[in-house]
């Protein structure tokens, strides 16, 4: 089987240490290196080997950076594609994956930490508690990039379960008012900026407040809303670590 010459890896959600033992091991045997420096921390892509090439694709287009793919591959180099996060959420990798293939060349996917993950661990809630919500909705509020009629935001809303926004805390507003057709106003609310990152902050509301907590942070780009009762206080407790639950692993200890 012929070995694929692209990687696209995960980096993380901003803490270079929220990486794959993997991912971090393809980016220094790497001889380009092309990440998203807009999202990435450079810290991510600090260590490579001698005469590696590294670009920012921040200001590039899809043909610029399928470009310095196909070309690297021809060569028989080994490049390292970065993205934040996870690249299989809102990573627009599928169309430079679909690129290369029309080109003839193999790439491979490193999964990475999600923001989403990062900013559970930063509030230190569980998204599914017993009782409470058992499901999580990943999604982004439509604004440039439209949504189908079916995943609208209102639509999602009545659920009434975990909700994590993406790509629209500059539109707190409008997240807001469609997230109220299907919460109470006082569903609590957690808006993470940078979510590992040493700059990393933190709000806390209700969908009573917390527009007007964000405009007056001042924060307008990345940073996920965290919306559902998951982050409130009553939940029930687990039955897996229940003395009287028997499983595979453990017999009744009744």
């Amino acid at each position: 089987m012929k070995q694929a010459r692209i990687h696209f890896v995960g980096a993380g959600p901003g803490d270079p240490e929220l990486i794959t033992v993997k991912g971090a091991r393809v980016i220094r045997e790497a001889d380009v290196i092309i990440y998203t420096g807009s999202l990435v921390n450079p810290d991510v892509v600090k260590e490579v080997k001698s005469g590696a090439v590294v670009y920012d694709s921040a200001g590039m287009n899809l043909e610029e950076i399928v470009e310095i793919m196909v070309q690297a591959a021809g060569e028989g180099r080994k490049v390292a594609r970065v993205h934040t996060g996870d690249p299989a959420l809102f990573g627009a990798i599928r169309e430079q994956m679909d690129r290369l293939q029309e080109a003839g060349v193999d790439c491979t996917v490193i999964p990475g930490v999600s923001s989403f993950a990062a900013a559970a661990a930063s509030l230190k809630k569980e998204y599914t508690l017993p009782g409470v919500a058992q499901t999580v909705i990943l999604t982004r509020m439509e604004g440039r990039t439209p949504v189908p009629e079916k995943e609208k935001l209102a639509r999602l809303a009545a659920h009434g379960t975990s909700l994590v926004i993406f790509l629209s805390v500059q539109m707190i507003h409008q997240v807001v008012e469609a997230l109220l057709e299907g919460y109470e106003p006082q569903t609590p609310v957690a808006v993470v900026q940078k979510a590992s990152w040493p700059g990393e902050r933190i709000l806390r509301g209700t969908l009573e407040d917390i527009a007007a907590r964000v405009e007056k942070a001042g924060i307008d780009r990345t940073a996920l809303i965290l919306v559902g009762p998951f982050l409130g206080d009553a939940y029930q407790l687990s039955r897996l670590y229940d003395r009287n639950f028997s499983h595979g692993y453990r017999g009744d200890t009744r």
